[in-house]
């Protein structure tokens, strides 16, 4: 796109840049950019993007700006309260920079909408404050071949990493199973300071800007930490998983499906908990219970409990009928997954279930030392 009069003027400081110059002003006007979540780290990110010049910003949110939003989600102002989030960034974007074009989606985004939002645009930044919403974006952009900035914050702490398709490990590499939502506190919950999001989501509009502009080197397989209350950063590299469920080798996700709405903290302390000792002496009874394993394939090849069913937590949602009705317990390498499971398996309406504490790890502990438990990760 040739830059106008008006162009030349507002992104003077950018041409005179010679890693950006016309030409990358030019892709930045032509560049559309989606950003899911109007909140802590959107609010920054969609400002620098917008001021930047980025041609098209779409921006995802089905929330209304609440007055605790106002101390981080620098948006907003008193005046936006009880608004749409979509609607008043949209409006605030718009008189940041009139000359570029702003798309309010006030949606949730879902497996049904996800493909045909993001085939509109070129680079999706992912600022949800929800696992679930993570996770389908990070396959929606596996599938959809789009590069994904994410960026996550807690507290004093925050993470951003950088996928681009074919070239970099995606967030399931880093990650391969979600937590579980009811036990991980939100914002609301465990709070967070106000600047915080800021920096993060400067990373990420600076991330957002390198990948269109071609220019610096992303966070393609790098985890980058920031320690707010230490003011330090830190780097992890991570590699792509050839057994990742969305890009390894073998995928089992192949098309896009919602994340289960697992149970909330309160519901799972009711789902029965068994130490190692006490599933070891179920086992002993005559009418033994079934132990779905809910790891990876080649997790479970390593080592498992004898006349144990391999169903990954991947798949569980749709295999669900594979379980028993009855005294099933699910166990996993250390009883994240196998607690996630038990909200699955609630939120259809099985009851009899149960879920190995410290999971295999803690059996090989406990029970049978020379079991073999294979590294997640």
């Amino acid at each position: 796109m040739t830059l106008t009069a008006a162009d030349l003027a507002r992104y003077s400081r950018h041409l005179s840049l010679r890693e950006i110059g016309v030409a990358g002003q030019e892709k930045l006007k032509a560049a559309r950019v989606l950003i899911i979540g109007a909140g802590g780290l959107g609010s920054p990110s969609a400002l620098y993007l917008a001021a930047s010049g980025v041609g098209r910003i779409g921006v995802i949110d089905n929330d209304s700006v609440d007055v605790s939003n106002l101390q981080r989600q620098v948006l907003y102002d008193t005046a936006s309260v009880a608004r749409p989030k979509a609607e008043a960034a949209r409006e605030r974007l718009l008189a940041l920079n009139p000359l570029i074009d702003l798309v309010a989606h006030q949606v949730e985004l879902r497996a049904a909408n996800a493909r045909e939002i993001f085939d509109r645009y070129d680079i999706v930044l992912d600022g949800t404050d929800r696992f679930a919403t993570r996770y389908l974006a990070n396959d929606a952009c596996v599938l959809t071949s789009k590069p994904l900035v994410s960026a996550a914050i807690h507290r004093f702490e925050g993470q951003a990493m950088t996928y681009v398709p074919r070239l970099a490990p995606c967030y399931r590499c880093l990650f391969p199973e979600p937590p579980t939502d009811g036990l991980v506190p939100n914002c609301a919950e465990a709070g967070v300071l106000g600047v915080l999001p800021g920096v993060m989501g400067t990373i990420q509009a600076t991330e957002a800007i390198k990948l269109i502009c071609g220019v610096g080197e992303p966070l393609l397989g790098r985890l980058l930490t920031y320690d707010a209350l230490a003011m330090r950063f830190s780097e992890f590299r991570f590699e792509r998983r050839a057994d990742c469920a969305v890009c390894g080798d073998r995928p089992t996700i192949r098309e896009l499906r919602d994340p289960p709405e697992l149970c909330s903290a309160a519901e799972l302390a009711t789902v029965r908990r068994l130490s190692a000792a006490q599933l070891h002496a179920l086992l002993g009874q005559e009418r033994r219970p079934t132990i779905i394993d809910v790891r990876q394939p080649a997790e479970f090849q390593a080592g498992h409990l004898r006349g144990s069913i391999n169903l990954p937590i991947g798949e569980l949602q749709a295999r669900i009928a594979e379980v028993p009705r009855s005294a099933a317990v699910f166990v996993c390498r250390s009883g994240a997954r196998s607690l996630t499971a038990c909200g699955i398996a609630t939120h259809v309406g099985l009851s009899d279930i149960a879920h190995l504490e410290g999971g295999l790890l803690a059996w090989a502990r406990d029970v049978d030392p020379q079991l073999e438990v294979a590294s997640a990760g």
